[in-house]
């Protein structure tokens, strides 16, 4: 099969200047890049799970007999000894040496001209398409590119330094926007080419790829900077990480001019009506020294306690509870969901104040070793299990935050409480990366 490097469009679309917006309010702008992409003989084998989406011992179990798979280089730890500090310079530079064995053996080959992508997912009836573009990290310091997640300094010093050890970008931040019919046409239009890829991988989801003409990448730049903001949906730590690791290249380059490619970060944008945002349930080893009976009456002064036949919630203001092999409503009187602000409306953060707090003793559940969270891809069967294997006292159901939840909590600057979002399906590790 011939490589799809041989059609790479090799003229550069006209890019506005990203600074074209100074001295009035900022608006969003996207930027064509050379994507480095497995061929499409190799993309299925070299594709990979996001690397914060598994451990350890099931990013070794996935890459096993898989010698082309990006976990080799998205961790990296899978291929030294058990006991490795995953932290450890070791560990980084094992990351450049099987990153440049990838790019040898599956091959990995950069596109000769910057250009656009689209990126489709397709999940059992669930289609989102997306546009894979640089977006500027000054863009992300002035909240052009909005965030509702605080990151952890361990994380962003992780992915920090295996992004200067690769001197690559190599998984996508995910961002959404609100949709425009001219952006979805001018995306529809590229599609109507054959891919560049497409294939299912062993999750069920399949992920396609096809690359924009010159004039369709200036038809998108162009539309894009009349939107006056970008929402991260996913990928926080990658973004922070790639800010702090163009403050150390701009430390370093004496030149500098601010157009170089580590001044721009890797991301797959899609408008907000095709994300999809699965809940985040919670699972809790203990009732903090109360019996079942004595859990469920106290429940009782803060929600209306039901029996209930499934573990799905059908609107906001609704969670479900499994304990004691039992599932059960509970459910906020209305008055309460129209007295508070966003972020207080949103259940998690209703469940963490009356249930998590006030009766669980679990203050802060980034630290507390007490709870667990489980994404709600795996379904009610999997907090089943965790409850009745006795490893867990009671799990909790919750129903989806909206996007529309996300985008109003980051206009407004907030912060959305730990674990609340849950996005599938997912972009995968490997299939495009940004040099810097």
């Amino acid at each position: 099969m011939t490589s799809h490097r041989l059609t790479a469009q090799m003229a550069q679309p006209s890019i506005p200047d990203c600074h074209l917006n100074r001295g009035r309010v900022p608006m969003a702008t996207i930027r064509p890049f050379r994507a480095e992409m497995p061929t499409s003989e190799k993309a299925a084998q070299v594709s990979a799970v996001p690397y914060d989406v598994v451990s350890t011992a099931e990013a070794r179990k996935l890459a096993a007999d898989n010698r082309l798979s990006f976990l080799h280089v998205s961790r990296p730890e899978i291929d030294l000894p058990d006991d490795i500090d995953v932290y450890s310079e070791q560990v980084y530079q094992k990351a450049a040496e099987n990153y440049e064995r990838l790019r040898r053996e599956g091959p990995l080959e950069q596109d000769p001209e910057p250009c656009l992508y689209i990126y489709r997912l397709k999940m059992g009836g669930h289609e989102q398409t997306g546009i894979a573009a640089c977006c500027s990290l000054d863009e992300y310091d002035q909240d052009v590119i909005r965030k509702h997640e605080r990151t952890r300094r361990d994380k962003e010093d992780d992915r920090t330094k295996h992004m200067l050890a690769l001197r690559a970008q190599t998984g996508p931040v995910f961002l959404t926007y609100r949709g425009r019919d001219d952006i979805n046409r001018t995306v529809s239009k590229i599609q109507q080419n054959d891919p560049l890829f497409s294939f299912t991988a062993a999750d069920g989801v399949t992920h396609s790829i096809w690359r924009a003409s010159p004039s369709e990448a200036q038809d998108l730049v162009r539309a894009f900077q009349t939107l006056p903001a970008l929402y991260i949906a996913d990928g926080h730590h990658r973004a922070a990480s790639a800010s702090r690791a163009r403050a150390e290249l701009k430390a370093s380059n004496q030149n500098h001019s601010g157009d170089e490619e580590y001044t721009f970060f890797i991301t797959v944008l899609f408008p907000a009506e095709q994300v999809r945002i699965l809940p985040y349930n919670r699972v809790v080893k203990d009732l903090n020294g109360m019996s079942a009976e004595q859990f469920i009456d106290a429940l009782g002064t803060r929600f209306e306690v039901n029996a209930a036949s499934g573990a799905a919630p059908s609107r906001k203001g609704e969670i479900y509870m499994y304990l004691n092999g039992r599932w059960r409503s509970l459910t906020l009187p209305h008055n309460i969901t129209a007295s508070v602000d966003a972020i207080q409306s949103l259940d998690v953060s209703r469940l963490q104040e009356r249930v998590l707090d006030q009766l669980l003793g679990i203050k802060d559940i980034r630290t507390d070793k007490r709870i667990d969270f489980v994404g709600g891809i795996r379904g009610a069967a999997a907090l089943e299990e965790m409850v009745n294997s006795g490893a867990f006292a009671v799990a909790f159901c919750m129903y989806p935050v909206t996007v529309e939840d996300l985008m109003a909590i980051s206009d407004a600057g907030g912060i959305m409480p730990p674990k609340s979002t849950w996005f599938e399906p997912k972009l995968r590790d490997g299939l495009l990366s940004h040099l810097i």
